[in-house]
């Protein structure tokens, strides 16, 4: 059996330094080929001599007209270039919500007061307890203070209280960690996809924190867990039309008054998968604020899938035949979500890969369509672009889909399973716990890039690109910051309760 094996072994190590070659080639080909042409005029140069060089150069006649007419043009040129060219936006620094002890839902817990509160449901219970099994939650993840009690009470105090609590902490450790006061805020976006009080989340905000009465604010609802992104996109444009400017960003979602208290299965699902959990991100387009930035954003690519039927009513909120509210999760929803990632990767592809991945992907995608349909499509290795991925931690299928399509590693996806695991599916703001898990371990070193990919009702995928300025300390607070070092940990398949 051994001689099989060593020749897999060799042909797997030719495969892989041919690959390697091909990529060097592709991804260094105008380097390669200026490389002989300076070669040749260097010889030419060296051949002709210092006198004969001399001698071509006085034969030119330089029209001193022409001399000023060309400055003229490259001074203009240069002028329009620089103030036609997008200012650069910057993620200073950002917060995440570290949860109170006294919110923590142990499994026993949870499947203690769903027994109780669905006590003429047995089935009910048991689906629930198949899910909690499988999810790839752990023991720590939290609920708001109103769910706790039996039966929960999530009355419009209680949600508000909720907000308050999530969103103001992270607020004041944002504060404390940037050094920005409260009036030097310049633009305020908040995101909350089904809490929508009046007034609203962002004027509760002003309120707390006595905002500046100028202040650009803005209230977004409904964009479900890829609301972050969008709202950096706000953010982004805002920026670019107010010079010298800051925006905070606050992403959270209030569970409180959401939680579903009815028997149907699909909207008993995420009962199972989300808890508690808020992000302030400070972003900034002042030069000054480069040196002490943490990112800087490449890109922003948002995909929406809405227009489809099929797409739009995957994720819908709605009342049962007892008419209580809740969240509807189709049965579709990976495959529709599959479907926008694929939209999503075709147009932020061309902008992060390197042109050995973007030729191959040209010439499978010429083949499918000219000769075969039925070729197996190429799919662009995206490690090569990105040192990092934070994938949202929407449920443990939504990872595992995304591993698999995009061909990564379990280290790859560390962030986000270990994410979900110790805060659950906080919604839009997963997409900060995981970076910063990556900065807990210490793994982000300066010019690596990070790539978020979040999904959200509608049906939409967006993503982002951040690029390192710096390498990061292990920061000594944050949400990780008592248990970083028991992590990662395993996550069996199913967990018996």
């Amino acid at each position: 059996m051994s001689p099989p094996k060593m020749a897999d072994v060799s042909s797997s190590v030719k495969h892989k330094y041919v690959k390697l070659g091909y990529q060097y080639l592709v991804n260094n080909f105008l380097t390669l080929l200026l490389i002989p042409i300076l070669a040749y005029v260097a010889l030419e140069l060296h051949r002709m001599g210092p006198e004969e060089i001399l001698n071509h150069l006085n034969s030119l006649n330089f029209n001193p007209l022409h001399i000023l007419c060309s400055s003229f043009l490259i001074v203009f040129v240069s002028i329009v270039y620089f103030m036609s060219k997008p200012r650069t936006v910057y993620l200073v620094d950002y917060s995440c919500f570290k949860p109170p002890v006294t919110c923590r839902v142990p499994f026993a817990t949870f499947m203690e007061h769903s027994r109780l509160n669905l006590i003429d449901s047995p089935k009910s219970v048991e689906f629930q307890m198949r899910i909690l099994e499988r999810s790839g939650l752990g023991e720590e993840t939290c609920l708001p203070p109103a769910i706790h009690y039996i039966p929960p009470t999530p009355t419009m105090d209680t949600a508000r209280s909720e907000a308050e609590l999530v969103i103001f902490t992270a607020m004041d450790d944002l504060f404390k960690k940037t050094g920005l006061k409260p009036k030097d805020i310049d633009i305020l976006i908040v995101n909350c996809s089904l809490f929508s009080p009046t007034p609203s989340l962002s004027a509760m905000i002003i309120n707390k924190y006595k905002l500046r009465s100028n202040i650009k604010s803005l209230n977004l609802s409904g964009m479900g867990c890829s609301a972050s992104l969008i709202s950096v996109d706000v953010a982004r444009d805002l920026l670019q039309v107010h010079p010298n400017s800051n925006a905070v960003i606050v992403s959270t979602e209030i569970i409180t008054p959401n939680y579903y208290q009815g028997k149907e299965r699909a909207m008993l699902l995420p009962n199972c998968l989300f808890r508690m959990g808020a992000a302030a991100i400070l972003l900034s387009n002042r030069r000054s604020d480069r040196w002490r930035a943490k990112y800087k954003l490449c890109h922003l690519v948002r995909t929406h899938r809405g227009a489809e039927d099929k797409s739009y009513y995957c994720v819908y909120q709605q009342e049962d035949d007892e008419g209580h509210v809740g969240i509807n999760l189709n049965k579709d929803l990976m495959a529709i979500a599959g479907e926008a990632l694929k939209a999503n990767i075709t147009t932020i592809g061309p902008l992060v890969l390197p042109a050995s991945e973007q030729l191959l992907f040209l010439t499978s995608l010429i083949g499918r369509k000219i000769f075969n349909a039925k070729w197996k499509p190429y799919i662009p290795d995206f490690k090569m672009a990105f040192e990092h991925f934070c994938i949202h931690a929407g449920g443990r299928a939504v990872i595992d889909e995304l591993q698999k399509s995009l061909q990564l590693s379990a280290e790859h996806v560390e962030a986000s399973r270990m994410t979900l695991h110790r805060f659950g599916n906080t919604s839009s703001s997963s997409l900060w716990y995981e970076l910063s898990y990556i900065e807990a371990k210490g793994k982000m070193k300066k010019g690596d890039r990070v790539w978020q990919i979040a999904f959200g009702s509608g049906f939409k995928c967006n993503s982002a690109v951040w690029k390192s300025n710096r390498t990061i300390k292990t920061p000594t607070e944050g949400p990780w910051s008592d248990c970083i070092d028991r992590y990662p940990v395993c996550i069996p398949e199913v967990v018996k309760l």
